[in-house]
């Protein structure tokens, strides 16, 4: 008996075709809760879609990620719009996702968001010309965020090794929950009436949309931008962008990076101020040296000051020389111009050229110049040569 098997890469291959020829799998919207999410160097995304009973492996390429205006997150309910097809090297089957939206309560405060940014934006609340610059060297430092939990150790603990002598201020508001955006704004509000502090942190750390919506709230966005003082915006991880972190004059991806860029560190100063003062010391000793040796080659040429004298006196007399010899040459040859124009006209006026410019012509007879009417008979055909060409005749 004959057996003819295929390869797995064959069946594989074959397997994908009947995915691709079927229309269904190329247009199919799921709705899932995402779990496993990553978000690859590449730009890609890799996650699970999965509901109560089963789950799908989805990637979204980056051609695709660009046009998503939120961050997926491991328990967001979406529903995705892709393409179902196989992956020939490990055999899967997987979604390949071309569009996703949130679902439910995610879903809604995501579009509050887009809505509320792109009304701020309008009104200017985001534009550059209206940020305030960090001061450089701030004494004291004003911190919003919750008075327990790691923020606020982060930030003292990065603060005080930069810098000893900073004072860290702490206003305790809640970071989360109902009330908690009104908080905010009290306590923005409070730290520039009392004017006890050089800069504003607001903090907190990293959590769901739902839990950084305080920061996405109105009040709290036109408080930061009526604030006097500058604020630095550290809410969430790098990845997450709230309404707060475009109106803030500075936006700081973690905590710990808010405090790195408001407190200057003391020993990198030190070190650039010795620095300078080792290459001001250096530049003093060579302009120093530079002019001692400028000095003794002074004092050293004194003897030779009359003949140097006597030198310049002479280059000065060749000088004036050659202008008189230059002066001489070009007379000489603006007469030899003149005289040769000259020359120019008196040749021109004698040219058979002039002549026949003023309508007189030459007769041709068998290409010879006729000169007497003797010289003519009839039936004799010649030319007549004017101005601007030459015509034949006949004489009669």
């Amino acid at each position: 008996m004959v057996y003819n098997p295929i390869s797995v890469t064959e069946l594989n291959k074959y397997i994908k075709q009947k995915f691709e020829d079927d229309e269904y799998f190329a247009n199919v919207l799921i709705e899932g809760e995402i779990s496993n999410y990553k978000r690859h160097y590449t730009g890609h995304l890799y996650f699970t879609l999965k509901d109560d009973k089963s789950l799908i492996k989805c990637i979204m390429f980056k051609t695709y990620t660009g046009y998503l205006d939120f961050e997926p997150q491991d328990g967001m309910k979406v529903i995705i719009l892709g393409s179902v097809s196989v992956f020939e090297r490990d055999g899967t089957y997987q979604l390949y996702a071309k569009a996703i939206k949130p679902l439910g309560k995610m879903g809604d405060l995501r579009a509050a968001y887009e809505e509320l940014k792109k009304k701020l934006e309008k009104e200017g609340l985001f534009d550059e010309s209206h940020k305030k610059k960090i001061p450089m060297y701030p004494k004291a430092i004003g911190v919003l965020t919750s008075n327990t939990g790691a923020v606020i150790r982060d930030i003292i603990n990065v603060s005080t090794r930069r810098n000893p002598n900073v004072v860290i201020k702490l206003f305790p508001v809640p970071v989360q929950g109902e009330g908690a955006a009104e908080k905010i704004a009290k306590g923005i509000a409070f730290m520039n009436q009392a004017k006890l502090v050089d800069v504003l942190i607001i903090a907190r750390g990293g959590g769901s949309l739902e839990d950084l919506w305080p920061f996405n709230e109105e009040i709290v966005a036109r408080a930061i931008y009526n604030s006097e003082l500058p604020i630095i915006s550290a809410v969430g991880h790098e990845t997450d962008f709230t309404i707060s972190d475009f109106v803030a004059d500075l936006r700081a991806p973690t905590p710990s990076a808010a405090a790195e860029l408001a407190v200057p560190d003391i020993k990198e100063l030190k070190q650039k101020l010795l620095l300078y003062q080792n290459r001001f010391k250096q530049a003093l000793t060579r302009k120093l040296e530079l002019m001692r040796l400028r000095y003794e080659k002074c004092m050293k040429s004194r003897a030779f000051t009359g003949a140097l004298q006597k030198i310049n006196e002479q280059y000065i007399y060749v000088d004036m020389k050659i202008k008189i010899m230059e002066n001489a040459i070009l007379q000489k040859l603006q007469k030899s111009k003149a005289d040769f124009q000259k020359l120019v006209v008196q040749l021109d006026t004698l040219s058979p050229l002039k002549t026949l410019a003023r309508g007189y012509g030459i007769i041709y007879k068998n290409e010879k110049r006729v000169n007497k009417v003797k010289d003519l008979k009839p039936q004799d055909e010649i030319t007549i040569r004017l101005q601007d060409g030459n015509a034949n005749a006949v004489i009669k």
